[in-house]
Parts: C-alpha cells; sequence; structure tokens
C-alpha cells in the first residue's frame, strides 16, 4: 500500500490547493447559510400553524386594551 494520501495531487501545485480551500470555505458558508435560512423558515410555519390552531372568534375580537383603538383629531400645524 501507498502512504501517500494526496489524493488530489496539490503538493505539486500550491495555487489548485488555495482555490480548493477557497471553495471549501464558500460552500461551507453557503451551508451555514442555508441552515440558518431553513431554521429561520421553520420557525416561522411553526407560528403559523399555532395561528391556525386559534379560535376563529380570537381573530375578530376588539383589543384587550381599551383605548388602543382610539384615533386623536389633533391637526398638525407646520410652521
Amino acid at each position: 500500500m501507498s502512504d501517500n494520501h494526496d489524493y488530489l495531487s496539490t503538493s505539486e501545485n500550491s495555487k489548485f490547493r488555495l482555490s480548493a480551500d477557497v471553495l471549501m470555505l464558500m460552500l461551507k458558508g453557503a451551508g451555514y447559510a442555508a441552515a440558518f435560512c431553513l431554521a429561520l423558515w421553520f420557525i416561522l410555519v411553526a407560528l403559523h400553524w399555532i395561528g391556525l390552531l386559534l379560535p376563529e372568534d380570537s381573530k375578530y375580537r376588539p383589543d384587550p386594551t381599551p383605548y388602543s383603538f382610539y384615533m386623536s383629531d389633533q391637526q398638525i400645524d407646520l410652521v
């Protein structure tokens, strides 16, 4: 058996080794970004499912604070 574990034969060409390392780092970063986006998507889907489990009447009830829907009729004067 050979003790040569340099499967990409990068010992002769250091530029190829640099390109391979950069490619691997870019793929690793893309994997981290994909994992983050999927985790965010799963959280949003879970919130959507929780919203679907709520009773229908809860969507049409007034706000819990009595003063949250009052609108101010004040005029804003510009100088």
